[in-house]
């Protein structure tokens, strides 16, 4: 099976190539921070009267908030922290377990905080495409106002568009990503330059004492402003997750050599910009261009978020799929877009629910500014589980640099906290809905691990151990030709399809295999290391089957190379035999609620014959049912 190893990109691509392509999908969600960001902080529910001591505390605390979370943890620290070459916060949870394990209380918090960072991931990922493109179209209104009530319909267009071509997959555009947010950036760095060399005494904002200055004098005020600096680092995630399709280096030279200067010359642009125009804040952003510039740029900025929502779409596709390998949620339908890029997904009923989603908080809140009010909280939750993370890995490693890292960290998650403690403050204004979302998710998450775990402890206590049946005399049943092969999650027990196999139709055959797949805690596994075969009597073998939680566990391809290791799998000749569970009422080892919850994401679940891509009319399909 081939596979593009993420590590292998440096070989096979200029580093120019690969930052460039970094730019479109690593730097789409921060890099289209500046159309809201910074206005935040003087619009909304917690507004600052437009001085220009407010004005330079607000840029001084964004510029070194920028430099300390994103330049030096992110970039610098944490992206040496990868699994195998990817990075996100599962790949992070998996390497932590790994340094757990031989600890099940301390594993079973680190897997706990883990899982609801990714549950939190989600509500960036519905409520990014909403506020991007509402954000970008409502430029429309300071171009031409009369079309401000065509704001709301032209985003509610763009995303059912986004979303309805997701199933076509982004190969065909992916190339224009690099490009256009070059562009982006390139036009960001000009208009903000331009109006720093106005009023270049906003450059004074680069002194830290401005920001301390402003919370030593007024705490209160100071809190709640980390709220909208926030807005600035929300992107910062993406950093860590999509660094195996670039590389560290490659993300670090496109952030270093254009995304940080551009990103800092804007907002200096746009708090230059209200020094000298206390209006202008109503959308310093888009005041900063000529007339003549306007339109182009709603329409360079619409592409922009655009892009910014493709990246952050995707990555709900990648976390599904790998919350799936790893066993917290049950089987969906995945289709691959690309016959070369293993990670271009299409999942239909992730992208559906997405999209009604989102239109339903652009009819909500209708605004960009409203929309931030809810926007922060998953982000600064993710972030701080990042962090804690990073330090425990940090801490179980060794290193002559491990005492000053931890001492960072420490002072990483202080001022993340600080973050998410300012951010709460939002909860009345909308910030309810991504904590909820996540709550809701991570529910559904653990009550798929919970009852799944369940149920394999039910099936070890009623069905026949393996060393047990091998042991025994074969059973004196009929021999039919062929090769059957029995699904199983568990080699110490037979598979429940061939017990009822053997108790209701009272017949073997010529060639029985026991077939595992295992999903791996790293994201690839290597071609040697894929199959596993063992003889375990006569005309009876264990097959395991390895695949990475990036992998797609495709079973024809790798079925078809087990014949080099002494195993025939005639395709005319072989059934596949797999069980499917009924959840009843049983003895109350689950809740009636969670019960009923984990029967009803049963019946949702993907089969297995379908997730494996066995051949349709070569399966057999037996149920059970199961007590809990």
């Amino acid at each position: 099976m081939n596979r593009v190893s993420s590590n292998s990109h440096p070989r096979k691509s200029g580093l120019a190539m690969l930052a460039l392509g970094a730019l479109g999908v690593v730097y789409g969600d921060i890099g289209t921070s500046p159309l809201y960001a910074f206005k935040e902080a003087f619009n909304g529910p917690h507004a600052l009267a437009v001085t220009e001591t407010n004005v330079l505390a607000t840029l001084s605390a964004l510029f070194w908030s920028i430099m300390l979370i994103i330049s030096v943890k992110y970039v610098w620290l944490v992206l040496k922290y990868d699994n195998d070459g990817e990075g996100g916060v599962l790949a992070l949870t998996a390497l932590a377990h790994h340094h757990a394990e031989r600890r099940p209380r301390l594993a079973a918090w680190v897997i706990g905080a883990g899982i609801f960072a990714a549950a939190l991931f989600y509500g960036d990922a519905i409520i990014t495409p909403a506020i991007s493109v509402l954000s970008a179209v409502e430029g429309i209104s300071v171009a031409t106002p009369q079309f401000e009530n065509m704001i709301l319909p032209i985003t509610a267009g763009i995303l059912i568009a986004l979303f309805m071509i997701q199933k076509h997959g982004t190969g065909r555009v992916g190339a224009l990503f690099g490009p256009i947010t070059l562009l982006w950036f390139a036009v960001l760095a000009v208009l903000g330059s331009l109006s720093i060399a106005e009023t270049p005494q906003v450059l004074n904002a680069l002194h830290p004492g401005h920001a301390i200055g402003f919370a030593i004098d007024r705490p209160g005020a100071a809190f709640l402003l980390l709220a909208a600096v926030f807005l600035a680092l929300t992107g910062g995630e993406a950093l860590y997750a999509d660094m195996g399709h670039f590389g560290a280096r490659a993300v670090r030279v496109a952030w270093y050599g254009l995304v940080c200067p551009a990103l800092l010359l804007n907002y200096f642009g746009q708090g230059a910009l209200v020094l000298r125009d206390a209006e202008a804040v109503k959308n310093p952003f888009y005041l900063l261009a000529p007339d003549w510039l306007l339109i182009p740029l709603v329409v360079l900025a619409t592409m922009a978020t655009v892009i910014a929502s493709q990246a952050t779409i995707s990555g709900a596709y990648s976390m599904t799929l790998q919350a799936s390998r790893l066993g917290y949620m049950p089987r969906v339908r995945i289709l691959h877009t690309s016959d070369r890029e293993r990670g271009q997904i299409y999942i239909p009923s992730v992208n559906w629910l997405m999209l009604a989603a989102v239109l339903l908080l652009v009819v909500e809140f209708r605004s960009s500014g409203a929309l931030a009010a809810a926007y922060g909280i998953a982000v600064s939750g993710t972030m701080i589980i990042t962090t804690l993370l990073t330090a425990f890995v940090a801490l179980s490693a060794r290193g002559r640099f491990r005492a000053p890292l931890l001492i960072a960290m420490c002072g990483f998650a202080l001022l993340e906290f600080s973050f998410f403690a300012s951010n709460l403050t939002k909860i009345g204004h909308g910030g309810w809905f991504p904590l909820v979302l996540g709550a809701v998710i991570f529910v559904l998450l653990t009550t798929w691990k919970r009852g799944s775990g369940l149920v394999a402890e039910q099936r070890r206590q009623i069905d026949l151990p393996m060393d047990g049946f091998l042991a025994a005399p074969q059973p004196d049943a009929p021999r039919v030709s062929g090769t059957a092969v029995y699904l199983t999650s568990d080699p110490s027990i037979v598979p429940s399809a061939l017990f009822h196999n053997l108790k209701h139709y009272k017949v073997m055959h010529e060639q029985t295999v026991f077939l595992r797949v295992v999903n791996e805690d790293v994201p690839y596994v290597a071609d040697a290391e894929r199959i596993s075969l063992a003889r375990l009597a006569p005309s009876i073998f264990r097959l395991d089957i390895r695949f990475g939680f990036r992998e797609e566990p495709d079973l024809p391809p790798v079925l078809a190379r087990v014949g080099a290791l002494g195993l025939d799998l005639d395709p005319m000749t072989t059934s596949y035999f797999v069980a499917r569970a009924t959840i009843v009422d049983g003895p109350g080892a689950m809740p009636k609620w969670r019960r009923g919850l984990f029967s009803w994401m049963t019946r949702q679940a993907d089969g297995a014959a379908s997730h494996f891509r066995l051949p349709a009319n070569a399966v057999v399909e037996l149920g059970t049912q199961v007590m809990l």
